[in-house]
């Protein structure tokens, strides 16, 4: 297997692609989550043209939600081992034949096949496409400011689906959804190998055991959430499908003690900010499926609106994203994630009590305006700030394990958002109207939004001196840097 080239060792060309090769990785990151979104707003015109039932209509979201979740882990350990560049453009070949196949599917079961393929192409690709940010871009300012796109990039796909999803049926129809991935993933193929460096593979084998419980656990696991939001909470498939990922979940920590080349690395938890990076993912993402689940819901419902209409009215959200993302770089090497983390949640938890004032009688400007801006500008500061600590001083060799833990936080968050958030929402609408228990789901969002501060608070080692030193010499990763040492090389240079 050949050595690793060393930053300063690389072809010039390497060194001159970062433009390229970003915008080539992060839209690859935006596409993929644009399309656990973009459906839904063509999901009426699915049903109509290929005769779904009201039950079976769901799995064309969920579908994909299902296998891209599930397969994360395994996705992420197989471009460690075989080196991501490979692996990324085989998932974005399977992700973009797939969308092809959706959209010529002439039948239900079709359509949910090409659905499922396209999850396990994202899978492949997810990972993939975040690792190798750090193999194409040397520590410092440069991988700072990738890092960032690509966390916006990340989180403004649910909002950019909705709007790209109105837009492709009202001026198309439903295929268009679908068919819009083709070019766009063809050209990420043709391009990968010119642009992008390949990481150097490791030898070893695959973890076949622990592949097999983290696959079956997370997908079991997934698919729980998605079956309590249909159907409730004690129904037998859902009590069975949590206890089937108790089970493999708590086995998987002991098969990994013992594998040679296991496909989750425990020692990727012995850092303490990095645990607080994942919590603070799988949160942010609760907390904004459910808003977004619901916002959608009481735009057209309730304010009128047609689905062109709603998805433009969360483009704010992405504005304020992008605009607090920005300060991220340069606020993470002064201060360190505690404080960062800490004013993302406030913002985030003062759009959702924002939201629990909503009415029959609210207005898109009083009411949905001010709260999609500043859960925007809280998503900002929290998506990047722990993609950043997540990444901070991972082992080498292990990048595509943390990247693919960090996005299966964000696949299990937004399932368990949407199935808690439906729950609170249907009890309290019983027991009065449909904007009551939008109330109700809003304040289950709050409880969501006030763990983020309280993770946020805890969960992060405190930073002295001024440049996000370290109290401690607390080691990381293996490697004896904390990230506070990676923020403030970065800032220096």
């Amino acid at each position: 297997m050949p050595p690793a080239v060393p930053h300063d060792a690389r072809p010039a060309r390497w060194r001159l692609a970062g433009g390229p090769a970003l915008a080539l990785l992060a839209g690859c990151q935006l596409l993929l989550v644009v399309d656990a979104s973009i459906v839904n707003v063509a999901l009426p015109s699915v049903q109509r043209g290929l005769g779904f039932t009201d039950a079976g209509l769901s799995w064309v979201v969920n579908a994909y939600t299902l296998a891209f979740g599930g397969l994360l882990l395994l996705g992420g350990r197989a471009g460690d081992l075989l080196g991501h560049r490979r692996v990324f453009a085989a998932g974005v070949a399977v992700f973009t034949a797939a969308s092809l196949a959706g959209g010529l599917a002439a039948s239900p079961g079709w359509l949910l096949a090409a659905r499922a393929a396209q999850g396990a192409g994202a899978a492949l690709a997810g990972p993939g496409s975040l690792a190798l940010i750090a193999t194409t871009f040397e520590d410092g300012p440069r991988r700072s400011r990738a890092l960032a796109v690509f966390s916006v990039a990340g989180s403004a796909g649910m909002v950019v689906g909705l709007v790209l999803g109105g837009l492709l049926t009202a001026w198309a129809s439903w295929r268009a959804v679908l068919f819009v991935n083709v070019p766009v993933g063809a050209a990420i193929v043709l391009l990968a190998p010119r642009v992008l460096r390949e990481s150097p593979g490791r030898e070893g084998r695959f973890d076949v055991a622990g592949a097999l419980a983290c696959t079956l656990g997370s997908t079991l696991l997934v698919y729980g959430f998605i079956r309590a939001a249909e159907r409730g909470w004690n129904g037998g498939l859902t009590v069975g499908a949590f206890c089937g990922a108790a089970v493999l979940l708590a086995l998987f920590p002991a098969i990994e003690a013992r594998a040679a080349q296991p496909v989750l690395p425990l020692r990727l938890f012995g850092d303490r900010d990095r645990v607080g990076a994942f919590l603070m993912r799988l949160l942010l993402t609760s907390a904004m499926s459910g808003m977004l689940f619901f916002l959608t819901l009481y735009v057209q419902r309730v304010l009128g609106y047609g689905p062109l209409a709603t998805g433009f009215g969360f483009l704010p959200t992405t504005a304020a994203l992008i605009a607090a993302s920005r300060a991220v770089p340069r606020l993470l090497p002064r201060y360190g994630p505690q404080p960062v983390m800490a004013a993302g949640a406030v913002l985030c938890a003062a759009g959702m009590v924002w939201l629990t004032q909503v009415s029959p009688t609210s207005s898109y400007v009083t009411m949905i305006l001010g709260p999609v801006l500043l859960f925007g500008a809280g998503t900002g500061l929290v998506a990047v700030a722990a993609t950043f600590v997540a990444m901070a001083s991972v082992p080498a060799g292990e990048s595509g394990a943390t990247s693919a833990l960090l996005q299966s936080m964000q696949q299990i968050g937004g399932s368990l958002g949407v199935a808690v958030l439906i729950t609170v929402n249907g009890a309290a609408a019983r027991g009065g109207s449909q904007v009551d228990g939008m109330r109700g789901a809003f304040t289950a969002g709050v409880a969501f939004t006030a763990a983020m501060l309280v993770t946020a608070l805890l969960g992060f080692r405190r930073r002295s001196g001024g440049h996000g030193r370290s109290g401690g010499q607390e080691r990381s990763g293996g490697h004896g840097r904390s990230g506070s040492q990676i923020w403030r090389r970065s800032s220096e240079k």
